[in-house]
């Protein structure tokens, strides 16, 4: 099998590729720029955009590498899953020394349920509805009268079952099921894997679509779970095995890093405030439940990254942007903020870059008295660092809110 080996928004040296690779790259990762060389045949230049991640496909390896490293990237994401909490040391670590994205995913995912499982599976209790032929737990009357009338047996029962058969483990059993259809090279990795799938022999594999992978809340019971439950969800959301070109099979994990820096941003900064996921909304949480428009007659609809409602009221804007953006596109990005702080009757509005993208600036705009403000976020160095560097821009975005309640107090 080929590998390629690329870094995000690098161009590649030439490849050469056939017209079925070249084109099955395409089909299957879209973001892809791929250029033929000047004077080659069958030769072509390779530039990522913001997707990275690993993608197997026929007799093609592809490993596309984030700016800020392949372990730095998982830990972002696992923060922004809940797989790890600010302060604390987590439950797994992202080896270093493994050339491979996948290899890192499976010894993150088996170290960490070594932790979770030091003292055996977590079990709970879940609701069975069965026809036996004695009774157990409560007789379902209506099902029995309905289904069964004139018959004494079986019963249709429902009763409790203390079970490891839970949705943690199902999770965990799941993502480890979906990493061993990717191409694991490490010996390490493969152990910790097979270790994984024995301790949960007796648990259910589940299919979870990429988009529903269900959220499982963490108390006091399962807080031990906690990095081995975000990891598993991690590898769900992003880990997929498709196959779009006839027999050819494509399989990866693939992350978008401006997702990522907003998801990563958003939880951040609301663990920073003290608020809650109703409070302090992402763009995918406001979805359902309050819509923007920029006009009267609600046709031009705004989905802005970040808002901070009280109440009723949108007292706090912001826009994430992970990707460089100068002249033109800079530009675009402060009419979008300030279409958002229009719509939502603020007095600005925050515009927030991955470190480099910008520097602390504030506009003044002429005429309607908003003030947007840029910051930028370092991503460099430990996960704690960056978490301090929030801080930073929690305090901004709080003093926003304050004087956006004095500004509507005294108008």
């Amino acid at each position: 099998m080929r590998q390629l080996d690329l870094r995000e928004y690098e161009p590649s040296d030439p490849i050469e590729l056939s017209v079925s690779d070249r084109d099955s790259l395409k089909e299957n990762l879209p973001s892809l720029k791929i250029e033929p060389t000047p004077g080659e045949n069958g030769v072509y230049q390779i530039t990522p955009s913001s997707v990275v991640g690993a993608l197997e496909i026929a007799d093609l390896s592809m490993l596309i590498r984030p700016k800020i490293g392949i372990p730095k990237l998982l830990a972002l994401a696992c923060y922004a899953m809940g797989a790890l909490k600010p302060h604390e040391e987590p439950q797994f670590d992202f080896a270093e020394d493994v050339e491979t994205l996948p290899d890192t995913l499976a010894i993150a995912l088996a170290s960490a349920a070594r932790a979770a499982f030091t003292h055996g599976l977590l079990h709970g209790y879940r609701t069975e509805e069965e026809a036996l032929l004695t009774v157990r737990g409560r007789i379902r009357f209506e099902d029995q009268i309905r289904g069964r009338f004139g018959i004494a047996m079986p019963v249709e029962v429902r009763y409790d079952e203390f079970t490891d058969d839970i949705m943690e483990n199902r999770l965990v059993k799941t993502a480890v099921a979906r990493l061993g259809q990717m191409r694991i090279r490490s010996s390490r990795a493969r152990r910790g894997l097979g270790w994984t799938t024995a301790m949960l022999e007796n648990v259910s594999h589940v299919s979870f679509a990429p988009n529903y992978v269900p959220d499982v809340p963490i108390n006091r019971l399962n807080e031990h779970y906690r990095g081995v439950v975000g990891l598993s969800r991690l590898i769900l959301r992003y880990c997929s095995f498709e196959a779009r070109r006839g027999s050819a099979r494509a399989i990866g994990f693939a992350l978008n890093m401006n997702d990522l820096f907003q998801d990563f941003l958003t939880v951040a900064l609301r663990e920073e405030l003290r608020l809650s996921n109703r409070v302090f909304c992402s763009d995918d949480q406001l979805k359902g439940r309050r819509r923007i428009y920029l006009d009267d007659k609600r046709s031009v609809k705004l989905e802005p990254d970040i808002t901070w409602w009280d109440g009723g009221e949108c007292v706090f804007v912001g826009d994430a942007k992970y990707k460089v953006a100068d002249g033109a596109s800079r530009n675009a990005d402060l009419y979008q903020l300030l279409a958002y702080a229009t719509a939502l009757d603020l007095p600005g509005g925050m515009l927030i870059y991955a470190e480099g993208e910008a520097g602390p600036t504030i506009h003044e705009i002429n005429h309607i008295r908003k003030q947007l403000e840029i910051a930028a976020l370092d991503l460099s160095g430990s996960l704690d660092e960056v978490l301090n560097r929030v801080k930073d821009i929690a305090g901004r975005v709080r003093a926003m809110c304050q004087a956006t309640q004095t500004h509507r107090a005294t108008s």
